[in-house]
């Protein structure tokens, strides 16, 4: 078994720890630690009904063919409710709406959360050096990039269920990107 740990400073920073081995309280003596530094790839601009992905510039070459995809994952962090009170929650009512069920955080897209990591899909409009050019993304201006992989229709799409109180919405479910 592995856990994942993500400490979070002012800086955006963020301390991983795996920790590794048996959730068996006798072999407690079994479980490593390794730490790794999470630092973000950039961060989102919103200016003037225009949304980048501004990434450090030294990460230019790493956008070397992302313009041949329409559309882009980004991994971001919900620095906004990174609270050590937020990611003790657990359960929540979808979209705070107290008509859906209670529902634990991993079965929703919740922002509380105890690793307060987001992931969009963002249609792409222009990849110019280190700046991507998107339609829209969740996320606030200065909102910490963590990654970004292209959106692959044969990898990253599938036939899936879907729970109760999504479908029972009155909004329409499609089943891929726009």
């Amino acid at each position: 078994m592995r856990s994942l740990m993500v400490l979070i400073n002012i800086g955006f920073a963020a301390t991983l720890m795996i920790l590794s081995g048996s959730a068996n309280a006798q072999d407690s003596e079994q479980i490593t630690e390794k730490q790794f530094v999470l630092k973000p790839i950039g961060f989102v601009q919103k200016e003037k009904g225009r949304t980048t992905l501004e990434l450090n510039k030294n990460l230019a070459p790493a956008c070397l063919g992302l313009d041949g995809f329409s559309h882009v994952w980004v991994l971001w962090w919900f620095n906004h409710t990174d609270t050590p009170e937020k990611r003790s929650i657990l359960q929540v009512h979808p979209r705070g709406n107290k008509k859906n069920p209670l529902t634990g955080v991993f079965a929703c897209r919740s922002p509380v959360r105890p690793n307060p990591i987001a992931l969009t899909l963002c249609r792409i409009h222009s990849v110019r050096n280190n700046v991507i050019e998107i339609d829209t993304i969740d996320a606030f201006a200065n909102t910490p990039i963590l990654d970004l992989k292209p959106y692959i229709p044969g990898y990253d799409s599938t036939h899936a269920t879907v729970a109760d109180w999504l479908t029972n919405r009155n909004r329409t479910i499609e089943s891929g990107p726009r």
